[in-house]
Formats: C-alpha cells, sequence, structure tokens
C-alpha cells in the first residue's frame, strides 16, 4: 500500500478541489506551446471524468466566441476557481470569498458587470455570477480583451484574470491535460489503455487504506492493481512491489498512457503510485484527504520515476 499523504508532501493543507495543481518551473511555456491552435482539442479522459458534462459543453461553447482561446483554458481556470461550480467553499453557489470573489468562475463583482453582456444563450434575464452560463461566457470576454484573442498573449490574460505569476503557472500546467494526448490515443486498444480507461472510470471512489474494491474504497497500489488486473496484467499488491516488478523508463523518455509513477525517497522507498495518462497527469488515489481523482504530477519533489507494464 504505502501510500503517504500528498497534503503532507506538498506541504499544503486544506486543499479541496478535485484536481490539485502541482506547479512545474518553465511549465508555463510549455502549455502555451501545447495550447495554441488548440480550440479543436477533443477532451481528454481526463475531462470527461473530472469536469461535469454541462460545463465541458459550456467552456467549448464561450471559447467559441473568441478566436484563439482555447476551452481548455477556461476549464483549467474553472476547475482551480471552483472545481466546476461543484465546491461549496464560500462564494461559489452565494455570497463571496474573503476577497469579494463570487460564483463558479471566481468574479469580483465590478469585474463581472464589465464582461457580463451580451447575455449568452441560456443565460440569466439578469446576469449573475452565480449563472454557470453567464459566468463562463464572461470569462471568456475577460481573457479575450486580455490578451487571448488569436492566441496573441494567453499569458497576459490569464495573469489578469487573476494577478499571480503562479496561477499562470497552474492553468497552463492543466489546461493541456483536458485536451486529448497522443499517449492516450496511441494507448488504446492495449492493456495499459484498459487499465486507464478502468481506472479513470473509479474517479470520485473514497480513498480507503488498504481499499481495493469498486465503489467501495481504493488506496494508491489496490487502484493500480485493479486496474491492470481488469485489463488481465497480474501486479503485486505494494506501491513498492509494483515498482520493483515493472520496467524503469530512463528520464527523458516520454511517460505514456497507462506507465505507473511513483513517488518517495528514492527506488527502494516508494510510497505512492498512479497511473500516467500522458502530458503530465495521472490518475490516483491520493490519500485520506481526497478520493480517486486526475491531477497532474509535474513537480512533485518525491518523484522518483515511471515504469511500463509488459503486457
Amino acid at each position: 500500500m504505502n501510500c503517504t499523504s500528498l497534503l503532507t508532501r506538498l506541504g499544503i493543507a486544506g486543499a479541496g478541489l478535485v484536481l490539485l495543481v502541482v506547479l512545474v518551473a518553465g511549465a508555463a511555456g510549455a502549455g502555451i506551446a501545447s495550447l495554441l491552435g488548440g480550440g479543436d482539442e477533443t477532451p481528454s479522459a481526463a475531462a470527461t471524468t473530472t469536469v461535469p458534462p454541462a460545463m465541458l459543453a459550456l467552456y467549448q461553447q464561450a471559447a467559441t466566441t473568441c478566436p484563439g482561446l482555447p476551452w481548455m483554458v477556461l476549464a483549467a481556470i474553472g476547475t482551480i476557481e471552483s472545481d466546476n461550480g461543484e465546491s461549496a467553499a464560500p462564494g461559489i453557489q452565494s455570497g463571496a470569498n474573503a476577497a469579494g470573489a463570487e460564483g463558479p468562475m471566481q468574479f469580483e463583482p465590478a469585474t463581472f458587470a464589465e464582461y457580463d453582456e451580451p447575455v449568452p444563450p441560456g443565460g440569466a434575464d439578469s446576469p449573475s455570477p452565480y449563472d454557470a452560463t453567464d459566468a463562463v461566457y464572461a470569462a471568456a470576454r475577460e481573457l479575450c480583451a486580455n490578451g487571448a484573442r488569436d492566441g496573441a498573449d494567453l499569458e497576459a490574460a490569464i495573469f489578469s484574470y487573476n494577478h499571480s505569476e503562479a496561477y499562470v503557472t497552474e492553468v497552463l500546467a492543466l489546461a493541456p491535460v483536458l485536451g486529448e494526448t497522443n499517449a492516450e490515443i496511441l494507448a488504446a486498444g492495449t492493456a495499459p489503455g484498459a487499465a486507464l480507461d478502468w481506472a479513470l472510470a473509479q474517479v470520485g471512489t473514497p480513498y480507503i487504506w488498504g481499499g481495493e474494491t469498486p465503489g467501495v474504497g481504493f488506496d494508491c497500489s489496490g487502484l493500480v492493481q485493479a486496474a491492470y488486473t481488469a485489463a488481465g496484467v497480474p501486479l503485486p499488491r505494494t506501491a513498492q512491489a509494483q515498482y520493483d516488478a515493472t520496467t524503469p523508463i530512463s528520464p527523458g523518455d516520454p511517460v505514456e498512457a497507462g506507465d505507473l509513477v511513483f513517488f518517495g525517497s528514492g527506488p527502494t522507498d516508494i510510497t505512492h503510485v498512479g497511473i500516467a495518462l500522458g502530458s503530465g497527469a495521472m490518475v490516483d488515489a491520493p490519500d485520506t484527504s481526497a478520493d480517486v481523482r486526475v491531477e497532474p504530477y509535474g513537480g512533485w519533489t518525491d518523484y522518483v520515476g515511471a515504469t511500463a507494464v509488459a503486457s
């Protein structure tokens, strides 16, 4: 099992998002390169399993009002700000947070008023920051007005949205994960692809130490073992044993969908494992603070490496 606390490793307390974004030095540049021209990207398995269908459709529709704005940027912002409107934090459904932000896209009232019209199809008769349609379209307009049009300066647009360089990196690290990756496409029809699909179907299942049962609970290695068992490939039970039983991927070589990614203090002290989706994301059972979820893993200080599973 050996699944140490994600929040302990990162030094973060009280995280409430389904996706906890981990920052990578230089990720903003790489994120922009993969996003430009990506407005028509097919949603990845990560997107379809973690973003509610209605919100996913809204992000895609609203992005079309701004040529050059990838819908994945809107989706990343909505995920980070409010878990796509599903967070119970103050200011999401009603009221405001400590900074005065309101609604699923976390607008300050004056900023929302600047971008709330024209009312989009399906929006509220009197525009409201709590109405998902109004909020997402207003976010697209704000991004477009501040650099996103024609992909001119996505970094500036995102910075204008939150005024934080860390936030820019966060959005640009998450956005590419939401568009389908070549790794996912290549993995289709393989045992690693089948294991990944099975694991993604468990998103939202509770974390339970020692758990290995669909619909009941998993720990990190229990999820990996169950996913590969479903794909017809037996794996050992613990994260350390899974690392030892699979083939290391050389540093610098690509990590493909279905590969395993490991964390700990070193190759002989593995404490956590997830299944890679490609583009620096994984599906994992994090710890008692969160359910099975999809999250980026680049930049984790205790990342040991990745392995391939023989099929």
